[in-house]
């Protein structure tokens, strides 16, 4: 880096090391002559100490004694307003050691944000500054060391102005040990107890930065969103996650599928360690600017059991990755209540799907695998990968802000905000978290209770999913049951009379006209309190049975108890039924009827949609080489027999592969030509021509020319012969051309082009063949004449070796 650029706390550092007055002894000064490193200089330099100096702070989230070898920890260096600092050092060593040593620092620490903080220049296990300027905190990722280090110092130097501060104790210095292999996996617990008074209210917001502007590789434009937000307030005896621990599956569901259906039922669970419920809606899609829709935010309260506070929601579609707080402690030292806590997210894996991109298919990871952050040097694929280890961009910030204290206070330290209530205002009601890609009906009425005595049981309604515009999200929520007992009980009142069912209806008291019916119930449990029961035991009311009664008339009996619906639900049809017991007296037909139905409504049915798993990898294309093809499938998550299925689970596509070698193809040799000599010692040929030329690696081509020696009679020696073999030659050429003339006077009709030029060569060498054609020029009409046709010559070229 330029000069300009150099750490405030170095530059300062080299102006204030040379100043005994400042606080450096001569002593300090000889060792730091002797170093060669800035790692020592800067471990040497103490300033002037001033006692309860408490501005600055150094904290490692979740205040853990003990630290899990290779478990990575958020290390936070803030200022107290009004305070504040411009440049720091922040460094890890072993205790005991001065840190001259590469061997004497433990762990590693991880940039969160590049523009606040940097590894030293001269010091690459330290960490300090980007640029100086005013600031009131920073973080950085903290990866503790193997097994076998022991305890680990924690050191922070502050630059305020031209002003030094490096103590070895106190909030800037933080001591953590190995954790002893015998407690192995139980969760790190908050060093102090709460001492606050009282209750505190608090608002969380949420502030997603997860745009394809800020994350543009891969990023999932039709379907990005963050999950319902799902947490609580609780106890140090109950931990929602925590890195380097393992997901529960209330956890894993979140993480995999973005329900918190599963991790509210595991936080209720814990109702003596949790007092409040967090809870806020989806973000679909994941950024959207503040004027257009407000950020999430959800209310909750702390007391002195219940001070801290975790949460998690889903950036998704992702394999398991989420963000969050673990075991954020809202409660201070000086006995009160944090004001503001302000913390900025990056994504982490829940450890139960081995996935590496947004979209990659399920890939459970078997053995289940700790709760870790992401870094960007997890995998090539990865849509955080950085080939030099960059930090990776920040996701997410959540604002908690202290809106409301109850009951008398005790912090030692006087509060700037004004914000002790009377009375807390009462829990807001839980909203709906489903999410806004499931489009529901009303819910039906609740059914009855499943319990008919004074047992605790269930009642049910029910809706139905109209639309799943998103099917990697899945729509919960469809039935919603809710405790009961059965008529006359209450779980509430202790003088309420414990009444049995109404016992059916008895007949009518006449069988033809108007009467009356009753029906009764019996106590059976009386008040605790010893009172009377005063609840009515009987139920009397008129009714109706053949009307005219006249011996002509019809005699039936009651009407029977409906049967039940046709249908378990929506519309259907019930049935009743009453039997003659009379026919007219006059012989008649009897006309009433027996047999009586009318339409039923029952509950909504409860469709479930087509629940998908992603789209696996596409197979290999089913060819080695050329045009093939390949396919990819998904599974129904949904079961069966809760209705068809009409989505396709596989699909197939064509795919390409590089072409198949063609290896060259050749004609069948030719005949052999006659001896190139009329005497003694010769050759003849034969010829093949290319039919296919090898193309894409196939088998070259063979020779397409062959010579073979031939020995005609031998030749005669003298001048006078070579004289006799050209009058030989003669008298065949013409020969030969007066039969020719001959054809053409016998055939007139048959006329010949003269022949073409011959044709290039077909190789550069290895011998080829030239063509050349007689083209027939006027045919002969006659059928007897078939002897007229094109003509070809062949001969070889380029027979020398290549």
């Amino acid at each position: 880096m330029g000069a300009h650029l150099q750490p405030l706390a170095l530059r300062l550092l080299a102006l204030t090391f040379p100043l005994v007055a400042k606080g450096f002894s001569d002593e300090t000064l000889e060792k730091a002559a002797k170093s060669e490193g800035y790692c020592s200089r800067i471990l040497r330099a103490q300033g002037t100490r001033r006692e309860g100096y408490n501005e600055f702070s150094l904290r490692v989230e979740g205040d853990p004694e003990f630290y899990k070898p290779g478990n990575s920890y958020r290390v936070t260096l803030s200022a107290a307003t009004p305070a504040y600092f411009r440049g720091f050092t922040l460094i890890a060593l072993k205790e005991g050691k001065e840190g001259d040593k590469e061997e004497d620092h433990a762990g590693t620490f991880q940039i969160i944000d590049e523009e606040e903080t940097q590894f030293m220049s001269n010091c690459p296990v330290a960490v300090t500054e980007s640029t100086p300027r005013r600031r009131t905190r920073i973080q950085v990722f903290w990866t503790a060391p193997p097994t076998g280090t022991g305890c680990v110092i924690l050191k922070a130097s502050i630059v305020q102005k031209r002003i030094i501060y490096f103590q070895d104790e106190g909030s800037l210095t933080k001591k953590i040990c190995e954790q002893d292999s015998a407690s192995e996996g139980v969760t790190d617990k908050p060093i102090l107890d709460c001492c606050a008074c009282g209750t505190a209210k608090y608002r969380l917001t949420f502030y997603g930065n997860w745009s394809e502007k800020t994350h543009p590789k891969d990023f999932p434009r039709r379907t990005n969103h963050w999950s319902a937000i799902i947490g609580s307030s609780h106890s140090k005896n109950y931990i929602l996650w925590e890195y380097g621990g393992y997901a529960s599956e209330g956890v894993k569901q979140v993480a995999e599928l973005g329900s918190p259906v599963k991790m509210e039922e595991e936080i209720r669970q814990q109702s003596d360690e949790v007092l409040t419920v967090i809870k806020a809606k989806a973000q679909w899609p994941a950024w959207q600017p503040l004027n257009v829709r407000a950020a999430p935010s959800a209310e909750f309260s702390v007391d002195r059991h219940r001070h801290l506070m975790s949460f998690l929601t889903m950036l998704g579609p992702s394999p398991d990755w989420n963000v969050g707080l673990s075991a954020e402690d809202l409660c201070t030292k000086d006995c009160g209540w944090v004001q503001k806590v302000v913390q900025d997210l990056i994504p982490w894996d829940a450890g139960t799907d081995s996935g590496v991109t947004y979209e990659s298919p399920n890939k459970p990871t078997v053995p289940q695998e700790k709760i870790r952050p992401l870094t960007s040097l997890d995998h090539p694929q990865s849509p955080f990968y950085d080939p030099e280890g960059g930090s990776i961009k920040l996701v997410a910030r959540v604002v908690i802000e202290r809106i409301a204290r109850k009951g008398e206070q005790c912090n030692i330290v006087p509060d700037n905000i004004d914000d002790i209530v009377a009375d807390l205002a009462p829990e807001e009601k839980e909203e709906d978290d489903t999410p806004e890609t499931c489009i529901y009906s009303n819910w039906s009425p609740w059914s009855a209770c499943s319990s008919s005595t004074c047992e605790k049981g269930k009642r049910m309604r029910q809706r139905m999913l109209k639309a799943q515009l998103d099917l990697s999200v899945p729509c919960p929520d469809t039935q919603d049951f809710q405790p009961c007992m059965g008529p006359g009980c209450s779980d509430e009142d202790g003088s309420t009379c414990m009444m049995s069912d109404w016992i059916t209806w008895s007949p009518c008291s006449v069988s033809c006209g108007m009467g009356t019916r009753s029906r009764e119930r019996y106590v059976k449990q009386f008040p605790e309190d010893g009172s009377m029961c005063k609840v009515p035991t009987e139920e009397t009311e008129k009714c109706i049975v053949n009307e005219e009664c006249s011996p002509s008339s019809c005699l039936v009996t009651e009407w029977g108890e409906w049967d039940e619906c046709s249908a378990s639900c929506g519309t259907g049809m019930k049935r009743r039924h009453r039997m003659i017991k009379m026919t007219p007296a006059d012989g008649s037909m009897c006309k009433a009827e027996t047999t009586e139905a009318e339409k039923c409504m029952m509950p909504e049915c409860h469709t479930i949609p087509c629940l998908l798993s992603p789209w696996s990898e596409w197979s290999d294309c089913s060819v080695t080489c050329g045009k093939g093809m390949r396919t990819r499938q998904r599974m129904l998550k949904s079961a069966a027999e809760l209705g068809d299925c009409n989505e396709e689970l596989e699909q197939a596509e064509k795919c390409m592969l590089p072409e198949c070698p063609i290896d060259c193809e050749l004609t069948e040799w030719s005949q052999w030509s006659e001896c190139n000599t009329s005497c003694g010692k010769g050759h003849m040929i034969r010829t093949r021509m290319i039919k296919i030329e090898p193309q894409f690696g196939g088998t070259a081509c063979p020779e397409t020319v062959q010579r073979s020696k031939c020995r005609v009679r031998k030749c005669l020696r003298g001048p006078g012969m070579e004289k006799r073999r050209w009058k030989e030659a003669r008298e065949k050429r013409r020969s030969e051309q007066a039969k020719k003339n001959i054809d053409s006077e016998q055939y007139p009709v048959c006329r010949l082009k003269p022949w073409t030029a011959w044709t290039e060569c077909s190789t550069l060498c290895g011998g080829g063949i030239q063509e050349r054609y007689m083209m027939v020029k006027k045919r002969s009409k006659s059928t007897h004449f078939t002897s007229c046709k094109d003509k070809k010559e062949l001969r070889a070229c380029n027979v020398h070796p290549c």
